[in-house]
Order: C-alpha cells, then structure tokens, then sequence
C-alpha cells in the first residue's frame, strides 16, 4: 500500500555498524517487489568498495555465493579494547591499491543479481558439519519457507550431552493454516537429501526474539521437550483419565 502513494520512496538500506551503518541501498518498486520474492540489499553508497568472495578471500564469479566484504572510506577502525576481534574482522584489502587498505568481513552471505543488485542469502556461520556433510542452514530453512503455509523457518543444530548433534526446525503457520509435520517432511525431501532434513520439525505459535526484532537462538524450545508436548494426546473418557492419573 504503501508503495503505491504519490510521491514516496522507499529503500531498503542495508549496512553493519563496522561500517558506519549505511553501504548498500535498494530502491523498492512495485514491479520488482511484490513480495514473492526477496528484497535485495542493492547496490554500494558513494565511496563504497563490495567484494564477495570464498574461504580463502577469493572473488566469486555471478551466481556463486561469497562472504560480503565491505571497503572504503565508511569502514571503521576497529573494536574499542578489542584487537583480536578487529584482527578477525577486518582484515587487509588484496584488492585495492591503496597502501594500508582494509575490508570488514561482514559475515553475510550474498551472491550477485542478473541487473549488478546484491541478494542476502544468510549467514556464513550458519554453515554447519554434521557425519562429515557440509551443511547451510539457511538453504533448509529457504526450502521450508517456499510451503505456502510456512509464515517463519529457522533451523539449529542441536547436541544433547553424550549424543550426536542433529538439525532440528522451528516453525510458525501462516495465519489459518495448519501445519502438518509430515506434509512438511515430503516437501523438504522432494528438494534435499536425507542428511539435510531435521530430526525434528517443530510448529510454534511464535518465535522468541531479541529486543532488536530478531530471531532469539538460544531462547528457541528444547527439541525433544517440544517434541513431546506436540505429540500429547489429551485423556479422551473416563477410562484414559483414570489410566492418566494412575501413571501421573
């Protein structure tokens, strides 16, 4: 609705603080932005270098996806009392020519658009190994929103003590719908092997977040303790109630 008033523009800005906060932006239009597909993070602000590159600080070519390095005048210098951390994050610029030159490692994962535009694809930490199979996170978790019932997907590994680490999904319904884990077993193996379906898929009636809007990880239900309160069948006669109160 919004997009449709005379007169208004609206931008999706995208930007870490590292780098003082603004490098990418990306106009928002009606025809490009309807809401079926992801909004981009755009193209770089003036002074602004954007690199995507692999592991080993290599730059990708179109359509591959590559960590989001950001260069220029907007990086900043540093965490304050932290030199290990600003070590590890930003790190010297093998592409420029100016001497001295640094990149901030934002740790976003983002591949290149047809039109030059940038798309956020997730986090590079949100890659995981289980039984030696490399694993992103956020491709299981863009599958399992692609079911049009699936309204919010976000997929964990957990590893309870003494036991080995297994993926488990936690999931919200778009409003009305009803979600069927099995239904959404199917959908995930129709597009990915077994290794990458999670143990557990688990329907909430909301995500818990941060203050800052975003999804809360660690706030997320036990899976197992979650497992089991989806699967109560409440007492259905006297006789189960009975049964039920025996065994409480």
């Amino acid at each position: 609705v919004l997009q449709q008033a005379p007169h208004l523009q609206i931008l999706n800005h995208y930007g870490p603080t590292e780098t003082t906060v603004g490098v990418l932006t990306c106009r928002l239009r009606p025809d490009v932005t309807d809401g079926s597909q992801p909004v981009p993070l755009g193209r770089p602000l003036a002074h602004t270098r954007i690199f995507l590159a692999d592991r080993r600080m290599a730059p990708v070519p179109r359509w591959v996806s590559g960590e989001l390095y950001v260069g220029g005048r907007n990086v900043s210098r540093g965490y304050l009392g932290r030199p290990d951390l600003t070590a590890e994050r930003f790190v010297p610029d093998p592409f420029g020519s100016a001497s001295g030159g640094r990149l901030y490692r934002t740790g976003d994962r983002c591949r290149y658009l047809e039109d030059g535009r940038l798309e956020f694809l997730g986090r590079v930490d949100h890659q995981v190994k289980i039984h030696g199979y490399r694993i992103e996170l956020g491709e299981i978790e863009a599958i399992l929103l692609e079911h049009p019932q699936v309204r919010e997907a976000v997929v964990i590994v957990h590893q309870a003590e003494g036991q080995e680490p297994r993926l488990a999904a936690y999931l919200t319904s778009v409003e009305g719908a009803a979600l069927e884990v099995e239904a959404l077993r199917e959908h995930l193996r129709q597009q990915l092997p077994d290794y990458m379906v999670p143990q557990w898929l688990i329907v909430l009636k909301s995500l818990p977040l941060t203050a800052n809007g975003k999804i809360n990880r660690r706030e997320l239900p036990e899976p197992e303790a979650a497992d089991l309160a989806q699967q109560y069948v409440a007492p259905r006669n006297e006789l189960e109630q009975q049964l039920a109160s025996i065994w409480q």
